[in-house]
């Protein structure tokens, strides 16, 4: 039953995260083409750094989430929704991150841009 519903709220998080555009930032005139190596090298490494990041502090999102939840709906809300949407965000940004260190050599999506927005777990939205 518990799994049932880590994948109901991973879905429902990573189906927020479609709809908000999924790439954030994404610039579409920077190709690995008409870029220089050096710019193609920082790029995979920036990737691969944020990916590791999001590993390691994707759990983060728990506590960010229930404050952030009471900050905007207020303490009941923070309360009984933000564990959830915490729960949810901590999976996506845990994945998001091995899928990103993962594919540090892939200049997807965009050039090297972050899979969602924000790209760390410490940003503001």
């Amino acid at each position: 039953m518990a799994v049932k519903r880590i994948l109901c709220a991973f879905l429902f998080c990573w189906t927020i995260v479609l709809a908000k555009g999924g790439v954030a930032g994404a610039d579409s005139d920077r190709t690995v083409e008409n870029s220089t190596p050096q710019e193609v090298v920082d790029g995979m490494m920036i990737k691969a750094g944020r990916g590791l990041a999001n590993m390691t502090t994707g759990w983060l999102e728990f506590p960010k989430q229930i404050y952030t939840t009471s900050k905007e709906d207020g303490t009941a809300m923070g309360i009984f929704i933000g564990p959830l949407k915490g729960l949810g965000m901590t999976v996506v940004r845990t994945i998001a991150g091995v899928g990103e260190f993962a594919t540090f050599y892939c200049a997807y999506p965009g050039f090297y841009d972050p899979f969602f927005d924000p790209a760390y777990v410490w940003q503001k939205e």
